[in-house]
């Protein structure tokens, strides 16, 4: 067949055509960026510039301080980096665990660590090192974007954003040194048990390729089982909690325009709520971290794939429909809208977690332990068997990777379970990126290589080849930093062989637990049977077929340094690159610019004087970019609902943007115009009384000639009153 070229004004626009494509389905392997006339809105737990990091953190003895979720350490944010700590003498007439918790404000999960680790050691000298770190998101694909430095993602973020990178990392230093000053002796004890009723897989078919006599050992096709860790100290006073649960925080789908820590995040707020009481939604003592696991393959929408168009099942191996294909095929969570599902699920994990959380009984005792490794996982050399080996590739993203998942599908004609190129994509591709090499198609079959991201390096590489392995074990429980998402067989698979690794040599009835999306996002980790028929999480297992079984080795390999205490002789490994001049946003910043005749902040639709409960509260005010709170931080929050006291005759804070009844609104018009729109869902537990709504704000001026500022404004809302009936 001749080969077809295209004119530039083609291949412009078809360039536009596929940039689309990786945006819209990038985001739904990594964050939903929110866009349109509601740009970076407010409202939920987790809010836009603020979004709350958790580090409980245990340390045994004088050891370094372990760190469950988000750090192992105690947790900081706001640091100065010339300033240095010196390690606390740590209770030394202490022999158990020192236990600090700490949580602050941040824009989004963690990707690459080096500049954390450096600001930490900066601060706290050896303390805190790469091996007793670990940065976990808690995983979210309604957040801002914009901190990852490899191409793929910088461009699916329309650009690298270093205010969300700069605030990112400073609330998680915040965190650290939050927990570094509260740490205290303290006991930990873990429970385990099932939760129903919350998850489906969303890639049977895919799960149906594993071996029947594997798949025979487990009574579904998830796991169900949550691991909690309750945090107290000598006294039995409540420190912490972490929880991990393998489950896809997608309840909020790919329509949605509010940032938000989705189903997990919400768990998360319910129980700090429960502990924290008389505080505001990130605030008190009491850090409640709900971690992921092995959820690569599975999903919160528990009603299941249907089309939307005719409403018949599209649970099939391509997930499409009859009329209008993979684009049309999407599940539904149990509630009347994403909202309500996101609630639904949410509190379903919460509930299961206070439970445990309840009946704890069983205490970890024992040594604090950390390994990790950096290793370039493009040429890792796989043991099959004592007679054959191979190896993985260079990062490839599959043509499936741009067909989405059931969660939110993709675009164009691209289909789950496609395992032949499409002549159109190739050329377009080649014309574009220039053609994957054959020992790159060799090596991802039969994956048919959509983008060769490992062979791309312009400016930068689109993908990661450095890669962290990682395990931390505080007694009888290890924990795994995976640096991706496992589907379910894929982690029980790495359990199973880590578990095995420790009896192997003296650790026996080891608790292995999965901790993903840790230290670096690498996509997906398929098992190699799933990878053969090229579903979603298959197409996005980029580093080939044997991506798996690399795993299984490099973190056998530190399983068993860590029980035959030989950590120190474990190799380095090559460090990753940190790069600078990286892609600038694409979206420019321009001059805030109100009405003329008004300021920021003034009232153009104002609330009702009566609301009862159950009803809306609504108020439009004139609006600034909410992305200049980002630079100038006067303000800790876009709004507040205060009630007025009449005891004390003054207004108190009973909500904020990081909670559940609130909702911010940023509607984008021309020439730097914008509104901002808050609303307060009234709960059924509001008091009746006397209200207002506030407003904060951040507007960019520019005067002739001179460097723009970022200037701080508030407004108030009439007064209204709010009835129980």
């Amino acid at each position: 067949m001749a080969k077809r070229t295209f004119s530039t004004l083609e291949t412009f626009l078809i360039f536009l055509l596929i940039m689309m494509t990786a945006i819209t389905v990038a985001l739904l392997s990594l964050l939903f960026i929110t866009s349109g006339t509601i740009e970076n809105p407010k409202g939920f737990p987790s809010t836009e510039s603020p979004q709350a990091t958790q580090s409980p953190t245990a340390t045994q003895g004088s050891t370094a301080p372990q760190r469950s979720t988000l750090t192992q350490g105690p947790t900081t944010t706001q640091v100065d980096p010339v300033t240095t700590t010196p390690e606390p003498p740590l209770f030394q007439n202490f022999s158990g665990y020192h236990i600090g918790v700490g949580r602050a404000d941040c824009t989004g999960q963690v990707a690459d660590i080096n500049m954390v680790l450096n600001r930490l050691k900066s601060k706290y000298g050896s303390l805190y090192r790469r091996d007793n770190v670990i940065l976990s998101g808690t995983h979210t694909h309604s957040a801002p974007a914009g901190y990852f430095q490899y191409t793929v993602f910088v461009i699916a973020s329309e650009g690298f954003s270093n205010r969300t990178f700069n605030y990112m990392v400073t609330g998680i230093m915040k965190s650290i040194e939050i927990a570094h000053k509260n740490m205290k002796p303290g006991k930990i004890f873990m429970n385990k048990g099932n939760v129903d009723g919350t998850q489906i897989n969303r890639s049977p078919y895919s799960y149906l390729q594993n071996p029947l006599a594997e798949r025979l050992r487990y009574s579904s096709n998830t796991d169900k089982e949550m691991l909690v860790l309750k945090m107290v100290d000598l006294n039995g006073d409540d420190l912490g909690l972490i929880s991990w649960f393998a489950i896809h925080p997608v309840s909020m789908n790919n329509s949605n325009h509010l940032v938000n820590s989705d189903n997990m995040g919400y768990a998360s707020y319910l129980f700090e709520q429960e502990k924290n009481k008389g505080h505001l939604p990130g605030q008190g003592p009491f850090v409640a971290a709900f971690a992921s696991s092995n959820l690569g393959d599975v999903s919160p929408n528990i009603l299941g794939p249907r089309c939307a168009n005719t409403g018949e099942s599209c649970d099939n191996a391509n997930s499409t429909c009859p009329i209008g294909g993979a684009t049309m095929c999407m599940a539904r969570g149990p509630g009347q809208d994403m909202i309500d599902s996101t609630r639904i699920i949410g509190r379903a994990l919460y509930q299961r977690a206070t439970a445990l959380y309840a009946l704890a009984s069983q205490e970890l005792t024992g040594p604090l332990t950390s390994a990790h490794q950096w290793v370039n996982m493009t040429d890792v050399t796989v043991s099959l068997n004592s007679t054959h080996t191979a190896k993985t590739c260079k990062p490839a993203l599959g043509y499936s990777f741009a067909a989405g998942t059931i969660d939110g599908p993709g675009t164009f004609n691209f289909t789950q379970g496609t395992t032949v190129s499409d002549p159109f994509w190739d050329t377009l591709r080649d014309q574009l990126f220039g053609r994957p090499s054959d020992e790159m198609k060799e090596c991802q079959k039969p994956k048919p290589v959509l983008i060769h991201t490992g062979e791309l390096s312009k400016p930068h590489p689109w993908h990661p080849d450095i890669v962290d392995v990682q395990i931390i074990t505080l007694g009888s429980l290890a924990i795994t930093a995976i640096p991706g998402e496992l589907t379910t067989m894929s982690g029980r698979r790495l359990r199973e062989a880590i578990k095995a690794e420790f009896a192997t040599y003296g650790m026996q009835n080891m608790t292995v637990v999965i901790s993903g999306l840790c230290n670096v996002y690498t996509h997906y980790i398929a098992t190699y049977e799933e990878y053969q028929v090229q579903r979603y999480e298959a197409a996005s297992t980029i580093y080939g077929p044997h991506t798996l079984s690399a795993y299984i080795q490099l973190y056998r390999g530190l399983a068993k340094a860590i029980a035959t205490d030989t950590v120190a002789n474990l190799s380095r490994g090559p460090e990753p690159p940190f790069f600078k001049e990286l892609i600038k946003p694409l979206i420019p910043n321009i001059v805030d610019r109100a009405p003329i005749g008004k300021n920021f902040g003034d009232v153009l639709q104002p609330l009702n004087s009566k609301y009862r409960v159950g009803e809306v509260a609504e108020v439009t005010f004139v609006g600034a970019n909410p992305k200049n709170s980002a630079e100038n931080r006067t303000h800790q929050t876009f709004l507040t609902v205060e009630k007025y006291e009449d005891a004390s005759a003054t207004w108190q804070v009973v909500h904020n943007d990081a909670s559940w009844e609130t909702r911010f609104y940023w509607h984008k018009g021309l020439l730097g115009h914008s509104n901002a729109t808050i609303q307060w869902h009234i709960p059924d537990t509001a008091k009746p009384g006397i209200y207002r709504i506030r407003y904060f704000g951040h507007n960019r001026k520019q005067d002739f000639l001179k460097p723009a500022v970022i200037l701080s404004f508030e407004s108030t809302s009439s007064d209204f009153e709010v009835v129980t009936t």
